[in-house]
């Protein structure tokens, strides 16, 4: 099993230390985010700043309780699944959960040096997945997965996407199926690299038909 593969329990010690993190690969640019960015801003740079905006908000609403909630239990992560504007959200999602971050622990306004989101296809994993869904009954859900793609959205946090041969119409008892067998598979390791926060069952297009919490 690939070293990503990680559970809720893994990261819990680590809590504070991912705190502690927070400002890691940023520059030293401005400390207030402008008020909007420009369209020729980098992608990371528009994502932070949307980012930072929520966070800001979560704190100024939540107070520093919220912090905990946005950091370590993965709300800012979360949050991005639907954050608003999806164009600037989707062109570097890690951009936007590291705003979202240093927002609402009150940390400097310091945008990424670099971007942030990397995607990374893992077939290991797929062949790991088919290989125990043939022995627990899910042999013909999992014969429907094609592709599983890690999505890094940072040093730490990532997303597993599982391309699944349902088009945008089946999003009833097959798609669901096999997420769910995915998303049980997945359960049953505790990594202690990374933490993966949501399973997105895709379509051969691209589109997400499933999320599960992992």
């Amino acid at each position: 099993m690939t070293e990503w593969r990680g559970g809720r329990r893994a990261w819990a010690p680590a809590a504070l230390g991912l705190l502690a993190l927070l400002t890691v690969s940023c520059d030293t640019g401005a400390r207030r985010p402008a008020s909007a960015a420009r369209p020729t801003a980098p992608a990371r740079v528009a994502a932070y700043d949307a980012g930072w905006r929520t966070g800001r908000e979560i704190l100024d609403s939540g107070g520093k309780g919220a912090a905990v909630r946005e950091v370590v239990w993965g709300g800012c992560v979360r949050r991005s699944l639907t954050a608003r504007p999806r164009e600037v959200v989707d062109r570097d999602r890690g951009a936007w959960v590291l705003g979202c971050r240093h927002g609402v622990a009150g940390a400097p306004h310091r945008r990424p040096a670099r971007p942030l989101t990397r995607r990374e296809p893992d077939p290991g994993l797929l062949a790991d997945f088919r290989s125990w869904a043939a022995r627990h009954g899910a042999k013909d859900s999992a014969s429907r997965a094609t592709r599983v793609v890690l999505v890094h959205l940072g040093d730490r946090d990532y997303d597993v996407e599982l391309t699944g041969a349902y088009d945008a119409g089946d999003r009833a008892a097959g798609a669901a199926d096999l997420a769910d067998a995915f998303a049980e598979w997945w359960d049953g390791d505790d990594g202690e690299t990374g933490v993966a926060w949501n399973l997105h069952l895709l379509t051969p297009d691209g589109e997400r038909l499933v999320t599960r919490d992992l």
